[in-house]
């Protein structure tokens, strides 16, 4: 995944509800002649998978930081 795309998803996760709703928004402006149901599903490759272990079982991926300390992190601030 590229920088960009990471620190977008940095930016969603931290936002508020309200703010999340008004990205949506502009995507689905943006975006509108895309069909989103004609996205395709993918099976998880061996990233993926060891991923989702790590957020089971990793006490390290139950940490969470402030909304301003990610912004801070995340240069959006």
């Amino acid at each position: 995944m590229s920088n960009v795309k990471e620190r977008i998803l940095g930016a969603v996760t931290v936002m508020s509800d309200y703010d999340a709703e008004i990205v949506w928004k502009l995507i689905l402006n943006r975006f509108s002649d895309v069909s989103w149901e004609n996205i395709q599903t993918e099976e998880p490759d061996e990233i993926d998978l060891q991923m989702l272990k790590d957020i089971e079982e990793n006490p390290d991926c139950h940490e969470f930081v402030s909304s301003e300390d990610a912004m801070k992190e995340l240069g959006l601030f």
